[in-house]
């Protein structure tokens, strides 16, 4: 039985679905998760808990990502990317632009952001995810959402062709941030319609596509009895969150029945989630967080058994 985190690297054209079911069949284990969708269209590195991992996914997922994207300017489609239905154009010739006015605009899209979800995308309005309404034609408002971009840059000259103007940026951003989004934002702050014509994860809760496997290196992997060797342990999936190191027998024996401390047990300031680490194995045991009622006392959320 497989226990970690493996960085699995999704080719364009699958679902992050479609890799859980495939490998839930190669590695025959039902207890398989990935931690964050990417589009069908989108390729790029995706962490999947496996075993005892998938408890900790969501904390994966709360971690940052870097992707890199291909802008189009000229025209915006139904689905903010290269997939949908063109719905505005506004032709460029070169010179309309230049690499500095797109690197000022880019400035302003750093920091804390407003953004609107795509119509075809899986926010759910009401209990029916957007895309729903979308495959049925039917508009529905959308609420703002505030999403962090930690850095964006143009990595690429601005490229002239069929009418349109494209360059390439990298972006790190926070979780529930749309590039699509980001690009078509980025396209009217310019004063010209534009997509999201190419896009790869690098990098995705801490992991990085360099260290990424493919589902044929998985199947190889597997098949030599070597696959284990390639997952990651259950602490890197939270090493965001800060830790509190146990050495004491009895302490451990209560964080792992589930019992509640005071804060002033523990030398460290407590004011949000934190990992309770056993000295010895250095394994994480527990996941602890501020009693909601009760603000000098700590609660499990999680308990590793």
């Amino acid at each position: 039985m497989y226990n970690g985190i493996l960085p699995v690297f999704k080719d364009r054209g699958l679902t992050s679905h479609d890799v859980v079911f495939k490998l839930r069949k190669i590695l025959k284990t039902k207890k398989v998760g990935h931690t964050g969708t990417l589009d069908p269209e989108v390729s790029g590195v995706l962490p999947i808990c496996i075993g005892a991992a998938t408890k900790v996914s969501d904390y994966i997922m709360e971690m940052g990502k870097t992707y890199e994207a291909t802008v189009s300017l000229g025209s915006t489609t139904t689905t903010e990317d290269q997939t949908g239905d063109v719905i505005e154009q506004k032709y460029i010739l070169p010179g309309e632009i230049t690499a500095e006015n797109v690197d000022l605009i880019l400035k302003q899209f750093e920091g804390v952001i407003t953004q609107i979800p795509p119509m075809y995308s899986s926010v759910k309005i009401n209990g029916k995810k957007l895309y729903e309404y979308a495959r049925n034609n039917e508009e529905v408002e959308r609420p703002e959402r505030q999403v962090h971009v930690y850095k964006i840059k143009r990595t690429s000259e601005l490229r002239f062709e069929d009418k349109h103007c494209q360059f390439d940026i990298i972006v790190g951003c926070g979780k529930g941030t749309y590039i699509r989004t980001l690009a078509t934002d980025i396209g009217s702050a310019l004063q010209f319609p534009a997509h999201m014509s190419k896009l790869t994860r690098t990098q995705s809760g801490g992991f990085d596509i360099k260290d990424s496997l493919t589902l044929n290196e998985i199947v190889e992997l597997h098949e030599h009895e070597s696959l284990q060797e390639k997952l990651f342990p259950i602490e890197y999936g939270l090493k965001g969150l800060p830790q509190i190191i146990i050495s004491e027998e009895n302490i451990k024996a209560k964080i792992l029945n589930g019992q509640k401390f005071e804060k002033t047990m523990f030398q460290q300031n407590i004011d949000d989630m934190v990992t309770m680490v056993d000295e010895d194995t250095q394994k994480v045991i527990a996941i602890y967080e501020p009693h909601p009622e009760k603000q000098d006392e700590i609660k499990p959320k999680k308990v590793f058994n």
